[in-house]
Formats: C-alpha cells, structure tokens, sequence
C-alpha cells in the first residue's frame, strides 16, 4: 500500500459541495492527460456509440442519535461517531447492513415491527439499560421506537430495532429520525443542503451508507446534453456498505479483506449487455465493480449452473482465478439472461467482494468517470490497474491545478487502453 499513497493537502479536499453539481471540473485521461473542463460539458468528451452505466443506491438517512437516559431525544445532528463520544449522555447508533435474515436490503427496508442492523455504536459504553428508546411522531400519531443490543460481533453490533405502530416500515422510520452519513473525514455537522447534495438526482434504490459520489456531478442539464448527442445510460445497484469506511490497514492490500456488497441488476439490463455494441463507461468505482461482477458471476454459474438463487456471490479473488476460456461478454451476459429466465429470475440479487488491482484483466468497462480518491485506499488500486504508475502524474497535476478531491470534489474520465 506504500506504493499508493501521496500528499493531500486539507486545502485540496472538498468539505462542501460546488455551488451546482455540474460546474465540478473533469480531467480527461487516455494514457495521458487529453483534456480539461466541467462535467455540464462532458459529452463533448465521450464519442457517439457509448453507454454510461449509473449506481441508482440511495443513501439512508443511517445515523440514529439516542440519549442514554432514555429520555425525548432532540434531533441534533453530529459529524462522526468521535464527536458523539464527547458529547455526554449521547449515543449514536450507525446501521451498516441488515443482518442475514433481513437481506437484501429491500426486505430491512419495508420490514414493519421490527428489524436486525449490523451497526458501529458511538458511545456503547454508556448503554447501560436494556433498550434505547425514542419518541417519534408520524401524521400526529406518536410511536415509540427502541434499540436493543443483541450481540457484539468483530466489528460491530447487532441491534434490533422496534416499533409500535404496525403501519410503519423501518424506511419511514429511519427517514423520521435518522441523519445523512457523510464521510469521516467531514468533520462537521450535516446540513439542509448535504441532504440534497450527498445524494445523486437519480437515487432510487434504498440501501447505501455512503453515496457513490461520482454520480452527484450529474444533473438533469448533463443527461439533456448526453441525450441529444445520442450517448445511452442505464441504471444498475450496488449498495454502498461498511467497507466503504474500512481503511486499508495492511501493508500488502492483498492482505486487506474487502466488505461483501449486494448488488441488484434487472434482466432488462443483462439483456441489454448482451446484445448492444456500444461500448461501456461505468460512473463511478461502484458502478465498475457491480458490471465486471456480473461478467464473473456469469463465468461461475458456467461452472456451477445449480448455483442456489439465494446464495449468488462473487469472492475477492475469483476473478483471477476463474477459468473464463475466451468467453466474450456477449457470449457471458446471453448465458447469464438464459439462467436468469430458466429460474424465473425478473433481477439478479448477488454479493460481490471483488477486489480490482493492478493487473486486472477488464471485462466490460472501456472507461470510468471517478472522482479523485484517499491515499492508500482500495479505490486507488482500480485507478492504478487502469492507468499503472501513470495514476501518479495525474493526481499530481490535479494536486497542482487546484482540483478538488473526494467526495464533494472533482473527477476524471478515465479511458481503458483496451477500448
């Protein structure tokens, strides 16, 4: 991980947003840097013949703040789970996942009553009754919701949450109570405008814990552009999880255990895949894992066409170890829309661990828009396996142009030599 890691200065990161999504400027990469501008003019950037695949998770609302005592809570919003351990008779409850019974995330999401969250807990050492409780009220009617810790895990806990109002799902409730998660190192409280701004225009799929952020460059204006200059998009899912916070703490990232993500593709799509010659540019490192998954997972039901429909997962390391023996795209995704119709599959609901590094072989993406990411972070890795050691000079002519890096910040496109 040394070999991924340079110098960003605070003044380099982008705490806020810019002012409208699509002023964020762009850098254009084919093995070398090619161009300059801002997203509202990145179709000049991308020729006829393209499709742009975007992530549609939505980020919930996954930070619940209880007090201690148990008592009516008001619904302050702290930044990070370090600003609620210093804040007394506070405790933050942070929703990861749903625990296994509760997956996909559609399920934790509608469940009325109650529901299990893998969750980080800020302050556990103060919970010390058996439940947390808070006081909501919805249409003028006033529920009860309540926390109760179940198990602790490596990592995490278990916590189930209740409530008393059988009407109600859990996505109500969250949106009733819980704050936007921003990024740690967003040392802040959440404002009006990042409930709007940490969210893409097309976010659909509730699910994620942090937004994939290269999409929040595009507005209704940027897809007019695209459109009229005849360049496709489509929408595939890949809830953002607790990976995304997990820092690389190896020295050697092939030491460093990748968080396994649901992803939640629709046969429409597949089909598309299989049968469009458009070349493919993911939007966003999520959106790159999620389609040369689904390629990969094709190549594993090749081998195990008996596969269990609820047990459709892709390992860290399959990708390199897969037999694929020449089979195409095409050839993959035809045999994967097949499979999905012989089960009667309408989506194919999967969890992938993929880990893109250098030396990856791509399958399906030709180019990738992505914002400028941390030091030492496994989103680097996939910069480095598409650009080498070149990663390096365009992160330092960014660095030196006063582009803003991370979340909030500004991007490239990135084109795959191989396109």
């Amino acid at each position: 991980m040394a070999d991924f890691d340079y110098d960003l200065p605070d003044e380099r990161i982008a705490y806020t947003p810019a002012a409208n999504r699509s002023d964020s400027k762009i850098l254009v990469w084919d093995q070398t840097i090619i161009a300059e501008g801002q997203y509202k003019d990145i179709a000049d950037y991308i020729p006829k013949g393209h499709s742009l695949f975007f992530n549609n998770s939505k980020v919930i609302a996954a930070r619940i703040l209880f007090d201690k005592s148990n008592g009516l809570n008001d619904l302050e919003t702290l930044p990070t789970l370090e600003a609620t351990n210093s804040r007394k008779n506070k405790i933050e409850i942070f929703c990861l996942e749903p625990t296994a019974e509760f997956t996909p995330v559609q399920l934790a999401m509608q469940a009325t009553n109650q529901v299990s969250w893998k969750c980080l807990v800020g302050g556990a050492k103060k919970w010390k009754t058996e439940f947390l409780q808070k006081e909501l009220f919805y249409d003028g009617i006033s529920l009860l919701l309540s926390a109760k810790k179940i198990a602790q895990e490596e990592g995490h806990f278990i916590i189930e949450f209740s409530w008393d109002h059988p009407t109600i799902v859990f996505s109500e409730i969250i949106a009733l109570v819980g704050q936007i998660p921003l990024p740690p190192y967003i040392q802040r409280a959440t404002t009006e405008t990042d409930k709007d701004r940490y969210q893409t225009t097309y976010a659909t799929a509730e699910g994620s814990v942090a937004a994939p952020t290269a999409g929040l460059h595009f507005d209704e204006n940027v897809f007019n552009t695209l459109k009229v200059k005849g360049i496709d998009h489509k929408f595939i899912t890949l809830h953002v999880g607790a990976g995304t916070f997990m820092p690389v703490k190896v020295e050697d990232y092939h030491d460093h255990l990748m968080h396994a993500e649901f992803i939640d593709v629709d046969l429409q799509t597949i089909n598309y895949l299989a049968n469009t010659s458009n070349k493919i540019i993911a939007v966003g490192t999520t959106s790159l894992r999620t389609l040369e998954s689904l390629y990969w997972l094709a190549i594993k039901i090749m081998h195990a066409p008996g596969t269990d429909i609820n047990e459709i997962n892709l390992l860290q390391w399959e990708a390199y170890t897969l037999e694929a023996h020449n089979t195409t795209v095409q050839q993959a995704m035809q045999f994967l829309k097949e499979w999905m119709l012989q089960k009667k599959l309408n989506t194919l609901i999967a969890t992938t661990q993929l880990m893109v590094k250098p030396g990856y072989q791509f399958k399906i993406c030709k180019g990738l828009i992505t914002n400028f990411h941390q030091p030492k972070s496994t989103l680097l890795l996939i910069i480095a396996a598409i650009a080498g050691d070149q990663w390096k000079s365009v992160y330092a002519h960014a660095l030196a142009n006063e582009y803003r890096f991370l979340s909030y910040g500004d991007g490239c496109l990135f084109w795959l030599n191989h396109r």
